[in-house]
């Protein structure tokens, strides 16, 4: 079974292949006990939102013993996926900016995501 940071590594590069904007993941072990990771991102749109979640959601459970929980519909401006130890939040833009996750949760460290983004 993948551990939480084969997780991690794959949703960023799933997300980072269906052209996900901003994806910061932080680092929550410390912080929260909902999660090891979460994973924020946003999209241009609904539909790529829903292609993002589709990627992840593939790729992820590719990985074998991980299954994702999906909150949030077609059409959504957010949608969560649940796999335990990571938490994808995809949102359209505008609705990330209003909640802000990232400030919310800003006791969590940063992961440094260079090497599994593409330029």
């Amino acid at each position: 079974m993948a551990n939480s940071e084969e997780i991690l590594k794959t949703a960023v590069k799933a997300a980072d292949d269906k052209s996900a904007e901003e994806i910061v993941a932080l680092d929550m072990r410390n912080v929260s006990l909902l999660a090891d990771y979460f994973l924020i991102m946003h999209a241009g749109s609904e539909r790529q939102v829903e292609a993002i979640v589709d990627e992840i959601q593939k790729k992820v459970e590719a990985l074998g013993g991980v299954e994702g929980h999906v909150e949030g519909k077609k059409g959504s401006k957010w949608v969560l996926i649940d796999f335990k130890d990571v938490v994808v939040h995809v949102f359209v833009e505008e609705e990330r900016r209003f909640y802000n996750l990232e400030k919310l949760w800003a006791d969590a460290p940063e992961v440094d995501l260079k090497d599994w983004i593409a330029e």
